[in-house]
């Protein structure tokens, strides 16, 4: 099946039942079974239940993998993948990474007597300087929030090979439709449903795909033992936001395209960070990587803090708040929402700088969304003069 025919039928078979051609909810805890030892497949809710399964079978179709696991949010998605190393092994992670995600290595992963190393794995060279025989794990974003930087998936993954090292990609940000770190090399996907899946914000979950029998084997352990799990209800409306995922990302890119042209041409920003520009440093990868840019653009206003917080506080149709990938366009200040976790330092050594935006550009009218930064520029009370 093509990918947008996946999206829709996708383990999602007409319900064997009733001909229903949408998966059932399936609202149970537990399931009758026949006699000791003979269940009909299904035991329990945690470890096993006929909706989540359909949200997984489609997970992993999607990604081209063997195996998906659906979590009850991304970071528990993250926190499984993670739970593969033992105490003694290193991660390295990208710098340019969520601030949960950093939280999560420094304040919780650390403590389990795993070290978590860095690197900008911009450059894949950089990956082969940070490695020691302890490093079981390479985690990377690409694009990344909230800087949109680009890895070599396949460059890395070529690395990692080679020293036998597992290779995690977040995906997030390009979806399935844009990108597949599994043919690109990569041994696990992980998504943060949340955002471009799920695609309406009303729902808050996570996916880990694999086509490696034994690691499949562990998350499945690690999923029912820890119980992280979405209910069926979530699972249900992550489905439903999965069947229009591909007309929505073209929207998505297409309004992106237009928003970091505008502002490109703006005298207020300094820095556009978009990986479908020309100047983009990672554009040329990106080309060669992914079938498009997504729909993330982050921006560098002129007057730092100041600038930012007028700005978002005059947008009209960008709601600032957390989160991304929904149909609305939302408006985002790292330093304060997404990447509060990290000290000042930490954070100005990746480069999310006072005056960063994050943008993630809705399927609005983009007529609209573009008056509407328009107004917010003009608003902006900074003394600007002539363009960067």
């Amino acid at each position: 099946m093509k990918f947008e025919t996946k999206l829709i039928h996708a383990g999602q078979e007409p319900d064997e039942a009733t001909g229903s051609v949408n998966v059932p909810v399936y609202q149970t805890s537990t399931f009758k079974q026949d006699a000791i030892g003979r269940d009909r497949g299904w035991e329990y809710s945690r470890s096993g239940n006929p909706t989540r399964k359909a949200l997984e079978d489609c997970a992993a179709a999607l990604e081209g993998g063997k195996y998906g696991f659906a979590f009850a949010s991304g970071m528990a998605a993250e926190t499984a993948v993670l739970n593969l190393l033992e105490p003694g092994d290193a991660v390295i992670a990208g710098e340019d990474i969520y601030g949960g995600t950093y939280r999560l290595l420094e304040k919780v992963v650390k403590k389990t007597g795993v070290e978590a190393l860095y690197a900008d794995l911009k450059n894949p060279e950089n990956l082969k300087k940070k490695l020691k025989k302890n490093v079981k794990l390479v985690w990377l974003e690409s694009p990344a929030n909230p800087l949109l930087s680009v890895c070599d998936l396949a460059a890395i993954a070529e690395i990692c090979k080679k020293k036998k090292i597992l290779l995690a990609a977040d995906n997030t940000f390009a979806t399935p439709y844009f990108q597949n770190p599994l043919a690109l090399g990569a041994d696990i996907v992980v998504h943060s449903s949340t955002k471009y899946l799920g695609g309406h914000s009303d729902v808050v979950g996570g996916l880990v795909v694999t086509s490696n029998e034994e690691l499949g084997k562990r998350i499945k352990f690690y999923q029912n033992a820890c119980g992280a799990i979405p209910g069926p209800w979530d699972a249900w409306l992550t489905l439903r936001g999965i069947k229009t995922l591909a007309v929505r990302m073209k929207r998505h890119e297409e309004n992106a395209f237009a928003i970091a042209w505008f502002l490109r041409e703006r005298p207020e920003a300094l820095k556009v960070f978009f990986p479908g520009l020309p100047e983009h440093p990672g554009h040329e990868t990106a080309k060669k990587q992914m079938r498009g840019f997504g729909g993330m653009v982050s921006f560098e206003i002129r007057g730092g803090y100041k600038a930012a917080y007028e700005f978002t506080r005059r947008l009209r149709i960008f709601s600032l708040a957390d989160s991304l990938g929904g149909v609305e366009s939302l408006a985002c200040y790292p330093p304060v929402q997404t990447h509060a976790s990290l000290s000042e330092k930490e954070r100005l050594k990746r480069g999310i700088n006072p005056g960063l935006v994050r943008l993630s550009v809705g399927i609005e009218n983009k007529t609209d969304l573009l008056e509407d930064l328009k107004r917010a520029f003009r608003c902006h009370k900074s003394q600007v003069s002539g363009h960067k």
